[in-house]
C-alpha cells in the first residue's frame, strides 16, 4: 500500500514539473546557408521561404528582408530572425539587424553564430555604453542559463526527474546496502538537477515574455528628464543602442535605462521592443 501511494505521488509530481514548459517555434540553424536550406527548414510555406533565401543569395537584401518579415507573421523562428538580421546587416540597416539578432538570441540564447553577428553589428553603432559590472557568480549563472533555451531546460528537467525516479526505485527495491546508497545519493543529485533545470526554464520563459528591452531605431533621439518635449535634455542616444525599459505607463513616452545606469524618458516612436 505504501509503495502504491509512493508511485502515485511521484507521478503527480512529474505532471506538475512538465506543465511549465513553453513551446516556441525555434529551429537550430548555424549560419545562413541559404543555398543549401531545404523547403522543410521552416514550416511556414515552401515557396515563400525559398524565395527569401534566393533573394538573399542574389544580393536582393531589401526584398529578402520583406519576405522574412512576412514569414514571421506566420510564427516566430530563431532561424528567420537570424536570416532577417543578416539581410538588414547586408542592407546597411544596423538598428534593424541588431533588433532581429536580439530577437533570435531570445529564442536561441546559446547560439554562438547569432551572438557573434550581433557583436559585429553592435561594433558599428555610435554609442559605446559600458555596462555596470556584475558580481562574478551572477555573470557565471546567467551564462549557464543562457547555454540553452526554455524548451531545452524544460526537457532536461523532465529527463533528470525520470532519472530520479529510477534512482529511487533502485533505493527501494535493492537488497544490497551499496546499491541502496547509490540509489539514494544519485536520486538526490538527479532531483537537484531537475529542480535547477526547471528554475532555469522558468527564468528563460520570464525573459521571453517580459519585453523589457528595446533597440533605438532612430538615427538619434533625445532623452528627457520628464515624459515631455519640454523636459530637461539629459543625453542623446543613437540607433542600434540596446536599452532597458523601466516604464511604459505614459502614452507616447517610455522611460529607459542605459547599461551605465543613466535614466530618462524617450518618445516611444524612437524605440522598438525586442
Amino acid at each position: 500500500m505504501k509503495k502504491i501511494f509512493f508511485f502515485t505521488f511521484l507521478s503527480l509530481s512529474l505532471s506538475c514539473i512538465a506543465q511549465d514548459s513553453l513551446r516556441t517555434d525555434t529551429i537550430s540553424f548555424s549560419g545562413l546557408q541559404a543555398a543549401e536550406v531545404s523547403a522543410q527548414a521552416v514550416d511556414v510555406g515552401n515557396v515563400t521561404k525559398i524565395q527569401a533565401d534566393s533573394a538573399y543569395v542574389r544580393g536582393n537584401y531589401a526584398i529578402a528582408a520583406q519576405l522574412y518579415e512576412a514569414l514571421l507573421e506566420k510564427g516566430e523562428s530563431a532561424t528567420v530572425y537570424y536570416n532577417l538580421g543578416n539581410s538588414y546587416y547586408k542592407a546597411g540597416e544596423m538598428a534593424r539587424a541588431i533588433l532581429n539578432y536580439e530577437r533570435a538570441l531570445l529564442l536561441q540564447p546559446g547560439d554562438s553564430d547569432i551572438r557573434a553577428n550581433l557583436e559585429v553589428a553592435q561594433a558599428k553603432t555610435i554609442d559605446k555604453v559600458e555596462a555596470e559590472s556584475e558580481i562574478f557568480y551572477v555573470s557565471w549563472l546567467n551564462g549557464l542559463i543562457n547555454t540553452m533555451n526554455v524548451d531545452a531546460w524544460a526537457i532536461g528537467g523532465i529527463v533528470f526527474f525520470l532519472f530520479f525516479l529510477g534512482a529511487i526505485c533502485i533505493f527501494i527495491f535493492s537488497k544490497r546496502v551499496i546499491w541502496k546508497k547509490i540509489g539514494l545519493f544519485s536520486g538526490l543529485a538527479f532531483f537537484a538537477m531537475a529542480v535547477l533545470a526547471n528554475v532555469f526554464a522558468s527564468r528563460q520563459k520570464t525573459r521571453l515574455m517580459a519585453k523589457d528591452y528595446a533597440i533605438v531605431m532612430s538615427p538619434s533621439a533625445t532623452v528627457h528628464s520628464t515624459p515631455s518635449e519640454n523636459g530637461t535634455t539629459l543625453f542623446v542616444v543613437h540607433e542600434g543602442l540596446k536599452v532597458y525599459v523601466t516604464d511604459r505607463s505614459m502614452r507616447g513616452w517610455t522611460e529607459i535605462r542605459l547599461g551605465d545606469g543613466k535614466v530618462g524618458w524617450i518618445p516611444a516612436s524612437h524605440i522598438e521592443l525586442i
